[in-house]
């Protein structure tokens, strides 16, 4: 059935309640799934027999994934509609989890981690779509703040529901969790959630998509292969210049076609390319982070996987304390001002967790990563501000997929180079993932993504002190 996706779907108040619940839900599990194998990687590699230094490619599988089909979710769900996407989103995802909970080795993990972030992919972007077609214009705004607080909640109680788990049953049940929650978030959807479909037969760029997920694909796994898959590193390199060259192969076609997939007049919008590439780099060292810190309190602290788990809460609490505070920085300093000394003070707060075993103190770790949560959520709020509120209308919905995409795709790239970095260390140290020396190994790979950090400071700094500030940047949803 076709409905007009500018109109609100006819829907009593109940449906309309519903919906938002079941939608919530859905990124909730999306979210949480990005965080809650964290403090799980060092058990699964005891189970599957692997090093836990070794275990960054069940992130990256995840959110490589992810990054890769979110740009084809619109057209999934103008095509096919977004009651159909998303309950097979659901199914996949679910399957994906049975799957991960069932896996026998790092490989059989990862693929299934694969067939999870395909789920994952679509329910986020597809749940959205909904919500905005079903409620009229003047509540859209309510309506997605509502379905943003488990977007949220997934991340601040995922390390820690991780670790129980591991610890109460096994790190399989980070997984199986999922399926009871997503039958029965597929049953609610086949009675509530609205079918829109978009007028008429919206062309995909498909030869301009398979370039550009052939490239992201590349790159990654150029890092990430030569410790996680073992690939030489002259295959790393062809792979690498391989990956940039279907980039480079997008742009030129992308200048050609009347309706790319991403189109090229984005970037003549200055502060939404420099949003776009700050977004990229300066996400490489804090989206390492979640994967190294769990490593650190684990193998170098001896913390349990519960107690690393619930160190790691006032990371995220005080992100979410600190985010009220973060417009209202800007408003006053300005883009360049707050981009730049933040950029600063993050690249040397992720450097300085080197220092972390030397002190061992519960309190000052406290602190110490209280502090970085609160500095990368104001972090997070300045690009994502920055990188849309200079867009026109006609380019939002464009500008916020290529967004969308370049978050998971920093995401990806950040675990995979933590993982390389690490890899290189043990490997330089001979290390089996255990003893004094994984302590060495990690401290050195913070001190080298520090220094990422900090290197993409100068990005920032292109940005011009005049940058307007409008009453557009309080209408924005600049939540994470």
């Amino acid at each position: 059935m076709n409905q007009n996706p500018s109109a609100p779907a006819p829907a009593d108040d109940r449906s309309l309640r519903i919906l938002l619940w079941l939608v919530a839900v859905g990124f909730f599990m999306q979210t949480l799934d990005g965080t809650i194998v964290n403090t799980a990687l060092p058990a699964m590699a005891r189970d599957l027999n692997e090093s836990p230094l070794r275990m960054q490619s069940v992130i990256v599988a995840y959110s490589l994934t992810m990054a890769t089909l979110i740009p084809v979710s619109g057209w999934l769900a103008d095509r096919f509609g977004t009651r159909r996407i998303y309950m097979g989103a659901i199914l996949v995802f679910v399957l994906g989890s049975l799957l991960c909970g069932m896996a026998g080795s790092l490989r059989e993990l990862v693929l299934a981690r694969v067939v999870q972030g395909a789920g994952g992919a679509l329910l986020l972007p597809v749940g959205r779509l909904s919500v905005l077609r079903a409620y009229p214009k003047e509540q859209f705004l309510a309506a997605m703040s509502f379905v943003a607080i488990p977007g949220l909640i997934g991340p601040l109680i995922g390390p820690t529901l991780g670790g129980w788990l591991t610890e109460a049953a096994s790190w399989h049940w980070v997984f199986l969790v999922n399926v009871p929650v997503g039958l029965l978030g597929w049953l609610a959807a086949t009675r509530y959630l609205p079918d829109f479909r978009g007028e008429g037969r919206v062309r995909l760029d498909v030869a301009g998509y398979l370039l550009l997920a052939l490239s992201m694909v590349m790159v990654s796994l150029s890092v990430d292969g030569v410790h996680s898959y073992g690939l030489p590193v002259v295959a790393a390199v062809v792979m690498l210049v391989s990956g940039l060259a279907c980039l480079a192969a997008y742009f030129v076609r992308a200048s050609r076609q009347a309706q790319p997939l991403f189109p090229l007049g984005l970037f003549r919008v200055p502060s939404y390319t420099i949003g776009l590439l700050g977004n990229l780099f300066s996400r490489l060292g804090s989206s390492a982070m979640p994967f190294l810190v769990p490593l650190l309190l684990q193998l170098g602290m001896g913390y349990s996987p519960a107690q690393a788990g619930m160190t790691m809460l006032p990371m995220a609490l005080a992100g979410m304390l600190v985010k009220r505070l973060a417009t209202g920085t800007i408003t006053r300093y300005g883009y360049r001002t707050v981009l730049v000394t933040n950029t600063v003070l993050l690249g040397l707060l992720i450097a300085s967790f080197a220092l972390v075993p030397l002190y061992q103190g519960v309190g000052w770790m406290l602190l110490h990563l209280a502090l970085f949560g609160a500095c990368n959520s104001v972090q997070f709020t300045a690009m994502n501000a920055l990188t849309l509120h200079d867009l026109d209308p006609h380019q939002a919905s464009s500008g916020n997929s290529l967004f969308s995409m370049m978050q998971m795709l920093a995401m990806s790239l950040g675990v995979a180079l933590a993982g390389a970095v690490l890899g290189a260390f043990s490997d330089r140290l001979q290390l089996d993932g255990h003893g004094e020396g994984v302590v060495l190994a990690l401290q050195g790979t913070y001190l080298c993504m520090g220094l990422m950090t900090l290197a993409s400071t100068w990005i920032f700094w292109q940005q011009s002190p005049e940058s307007r500030l409008t009453r557009r940047l309080q209408r924005l949803d600049v939540t994470e």
